[in-house]
């Protein structure tokens, strides 16, 4: 149960991380009020009404304003995730390698406890010595 919560968790960190980072453009053409075409990664379809020249000829003169219009809503994701290492300098490489090699180093030779009176046998007491001249170390 742990580890299906685990993933659950993974996943949705890596597509919180994933759609943070994501750049995306929506393009809307909208005809006077209403909602024509709505695109997420081309551009809007036009209703081709704004193609449509006057039809009276007094008003050739003059330019009407255009009932359509286009909106554009831009996301721009992220970029500065990704942390370079290759500009280390030699101070900071010569700290991680000495870090790396101790670090793997540090456990080499303690496989096996060595104990070195491990083959003798105790001396045998015969009387207590701190007791019997009743020295503590306190």
């Amino acid at each position: 149960m742990k580890s299906f919560f685990h993933k659950i968790l993974s996943v949705a960190l890596a597509s919180l991380v994933f759609v943070t980072t994501m750049s995306f453009t929506v393009n809307m053409h909208y005809c006077g009020d209403s909602l024509v075409d709505f695109a997420l990664f081309h551009n809007a379809q036009t209703c081709g009404m704004e193609n449509q020249s006057s039809q009276k000829s007094c008003e050739a003169g003059f330019s009407e304003k255009s009932c359509c219009s286009d909106a554009q809503i831009v996301n721009d994701g992220q970029d500065d995730l990704k942390t370079s290492y290759t500009n280390l300098s030699f101070e900071h490489q010569a700290f991680v390698a000495t870090f790396f090699y101790t670090y793997i180093n540090l456990f080499d030779g303690l496989d096996k406890n060595i104990v070195p009176f491990r083959d003798y046998t105790p001396p045998y007491l015969v009387r207590n010595v701190q007791k019997l001249h009743e020295t503590y170390l306190i």
